[in-house]
């Protein structure tokens, strides 16, 4: 998955429904192996590094990606993701503005939007 696949810093709504190892090493070159979180509504899967993985364990309130399955995360592009010491941006993990819990629990209606622009997550 690329930075421009998550719509920006307005960022997507996605379930998780999968976390696996796979091969992330160029083709011809020795296997390299990463974790990656995988989503009903897109079809690449989210390579995890160190600060998505806190970010998911965070969200979801567990360490452990079984717990995580069937619960909504939003990507988003955030411009201020280094590699090799240069800024070149990069998506991140945060919580929705609501949880849906695999329990859902029916929230209460707004009265009016507090933000005209604010996204619906």
């Amino acid at each position: 998955m690329r930075k421009e696949d998550v719509n920006g810093e307005v960022g997507v709504l996605v379930t998780i429904c999968g976390c696996q190892q796979a091969n992330v090493a160029v083709e011809g070159a020795d296997p390299e192996m990463k974790w990656t979180l995988t989503f009903t509504e897109l079809d690449k899967p989210l390579v995890l590094n160190k600060t998505n993985i806190e970010a998911c364990a965070d969200t979801c309130g567990s360490d452990d990606t079984k717990d995580w399955f069937g619960l909504k995360v939003v990507l988003f592009e955030d411009p201020n993701v280094s590699f090799g010491g240069k800024r070149v941006g990069g998506i991140r993990v945060r919580k929705p503005r609501t949880q849906v819990t695999k329990d859902p629990v029916v929230p209460e209606k707004k009265t009016k939007p507090s933000h005209p622009d604010e996204p619906p997550f």
